[in-house]
């Protein structure tokens, strides 16, 4: 079985809410072994809805609406697919009681268009709406199964879980699941990972491979299908180990896994502290750590030496090392880790210097940037990155560099 998305409102091309209800759906038809081959997002118009109707109904099996069932004028999505199905509406008659029942609780009159919410299409089941007021609706027509859902995500989530979910497996004769792993990378570009997983790549059949490129890091998406979840799970680990295998120097983390988080368990583990001088990044790398609870267990504290004269008062970086090399140099890099790790006293110094941008300075290009790293008992090291981006882009993959040169010292 194939699905198609359909998110019924104007709101949603409008921008005005985003369509959380299409990602939870997938999450969940992922799980029972349903693929979703389409997204798809419609306004309130009956005819556009239709033609909607038309191309789905040309490529999927199951096809899941959201939105379109409430009491108002351009709430239509029930009657447009009706009309479309060649079928009518009937009224279900313990929706109506638990709507007139949510009134008269409620104290309030119950306008005739209410009534509206409890009709449902002709032979379809119904789905119980606990959490508000118009029921969802399951049909099979023609070998293509249909559900309504209600738009609110606090009244589509439990309904489809409970009884959505369980309506379309009654269609299913295979229960697949799919099971999916996420691996993250950083370091590497998403062109380079691909070609150096190229032969892996082009002879996937299950698991498959997905490569996605997202705010500097790049993303594996392995996605295995058994019957058995412990069967899908092992081919999943047969694969990563085989892609760990070629480009593992560059993975640090799972799913929603980040580098601050993944760099604060390893420093954590390892009873670790830290210490920060911040010039291009401006106290970016130490905000980030104080997002994250039990972030004083390692961060001692740092320095923004934004301008040269704190790199001097307070960091005791030498001004012959400005006036030769420059405030954006390995040495300077070299001394502001070295000397913040002796300020704070703590077991790891790390630095950044550079340019941000946009405009070049002091003849170095924009995009220059060094960081410096001081490990306790061990000689310090200085990187040198060239960044294209814009200054912002620049400071945050600057600070996901720090983690990530951290990360390969540490591990």
């Amino acid at each position: 079985m194939n699905a198609e998305i359909i998110a019924v409102g104007s709101e949603l091309l409008l921008g005005q809410i985003a369509n959380t209800n299409a990602q939870y759906i997938s999450e969940q038809l992922a799980e029972a072994g349903v693929d979703v081959y389409y997204h798809t997002s419609v306004g309130d118009n009956p005819v556009r809805l239709s033609q909607a109707v038309k191309v789905a109904q040309g490529r999927a099996d199951l096809l899941i609406f959201t939105g379109g069932l409430g009491p108002t004028k351009d709430d239509l999505t029930k009657e447009t697919i009706a009309k479309a199905l060649g079928t009518g509406l009937s009224m279900d008659g313990e929706a109506l009681e638990s709507i007139k029942a949510y009134f008269q609780k409620t104290k309030r009159q119950m306008t005739p268009n209410n009534e509206k919410q409890a009709l449902i299409l002709e032979g379809s089941a119904s789905l119980k709406n606990e959490n508000g007021m118009a029921p969802g609706m399951f049909l099979k027509k023609d070998g293509i199964s249909y559900m309504l859902l209600p738009g609110p995500p606090s009244e589509m989530r439990p309904m489809f879980s409970k009884y959505g979910i369980p309506a379309i497996l009654g269609t299913l004769k295979r229960k697949e699941i799919i099971y999916s792993r996420v691996l993250r990378f950083f370091g590497i570009g998403e062109a380079q990972l691909e070609t150096d997983l190229e032969e892996l790549i082009d002879t996937q059949t299950n698991p498959t491979i997905a490569p996605l490129a997202g705010d500097g890091e790049v993303t594996l998406r392995l996605t295995a299908k058994h019957e058995s979840k412990s069967v899908a799970a092992e081919l999943l680990d047969g694969v990563e180990e085989k892609i760990l295998n070629v480009v593992g120097d560059y993975f640090y983390g799972y799913d929603q896994d980040s580098l601050v988080e993944v760099g604060m368990k390893v420093l954590k583990g390892k009873g670790l502290t830290l210490s920060c001088a911040e010039s291009l990044t401006g106290g970016l790398f130490q905000s980030e750590i104080t997002t994250l609870p039990g972030a004083s267990a390692v961060l001692k504290g740092g320095v923004v030496c934004y301008q040269d004269e704190i790199k001097k008062k307070v960091l005791s970086v030498r001004e012959d090392t400005l006036k030769q090399h420059s405030a954006v140099s390995e040495q300077c890099a070299l001394e502001l880790a070295e000397n913040v790790r002796t300020l704070f006293a703590s077991d790891i110094g790390i630095s950044f210097t550079g340019v941000a941008g946009p405009d070049d300075l002091d003849g170095k290009k924009a995009g220059t940037v060094w960081i410096g790293l001081a490990v306790k008992d061990r000689p310090a090291k200085a990187f040198l990155l060239n960044l294209a981006g814009g200054r912002n882009g620049n400071r945050k993959r600057t600070a996901k560099y720090g983690w990530h040169y951290l990360l390969k010292e540490l591990t």
